[in-house]
């Protein structure tokens, strides 16, 4: 099959699907290895960033999907749909870092990290399809999962959790809290310290022993005119 047909193929199934799809699916239609549909996708969504087009195709996970460009939303949004976007609280953007930094959390060990209830903010990360239930622990009580959805990975532009940015360091202190440990650099040695600061006592000796190196030197010269 002509590369240029096998690309229209994909961008009509992608086009119709309005969804992620998986690259097993469109191995399986195209009759190509995991490694050619890769290619051409990467080399199709180098041509529509070249373009600049108003769609482009973005990866998630192990599939793709074709949407519009994320700058154009304010035109677009108004024509589809007049409700408000998610708006995401403080309590909510903390609840969803840690499901992501660890995924397959129960709800138990996201309030110990927090330190707050957190079944509203849960609930509404629920609703909100960022998080999903992805089975149960296997512990007293066979607590729910959690982990973050392919709709999150699309929200914050991401291919998968790999690429969230790295934490920084930390420790705990005498009073269990967290403290970011920052990286500090081993203080050079100061002009100041190399040049010792002046010495009052040390310059008001030195002052006395010229004064007397001078006296002596006159007596010197007195008697050598006698």
């Amino acid at each position: 099959m002509e590369i240029d047909k096998t690309k229209s193929i994909i961008e009509a199934i992608l086009f119709s699907a309005g969804r992620v799809v998986e690259s097993k699916e469109l191995m399986a239609i195209l009759e190509l290895s995991n490694e050619d549909v890769d290619t051409i996708l990467q080399n199709m969504k180098s041509e529509f960033d070249e373009q600049n087009r108003g769609i482009e195709i973005i990866k998630v996970d192990n599939g793709y999907q074709l949407c519009s460009r994320k700058e154009y939303y304010d035109y677009i949004y108004p024509i589809f749909d007049n409700r408000a976007k998610p708006n995401l609280s403080a309590a909510a953007l903390e609840t969803l870092s840690i499901i992501a930094y660890n995924p397959k959390i129960t709800r138990a060990e996201i309030e110990q990290i927090r330190g707050v209830n957190s079944d509203g903010t849960i609930y509404k990360l629920l609703e909100y399809n960022l998080i999903e239930e992805v089975g149960r622990l296997d512990a007293p009580g066979r607590p729910t999962i959690y982990s973050t959805t392919k709709e999150f990975l699309k929200m914050f532009g991401i291919s998968n959790l790999d690429e969230l940015p790295e934490l920084p360091k930390y420790k705990i202190d005498e009073n269990e809290q967290i403290v970011i440990d920052e990286i500090i650099e081993e203080p050079k040695e100061k002009e100041e310290e190399l040049n010792e600061a002046p010495d009052p006592e040390r310059e008001d000796q030195e002052k006395t022993d010229n004064e007397n190196v001078s006296e002596e030197k006159e007596i010197l010269e007195e008697n050598n005119n006698e």
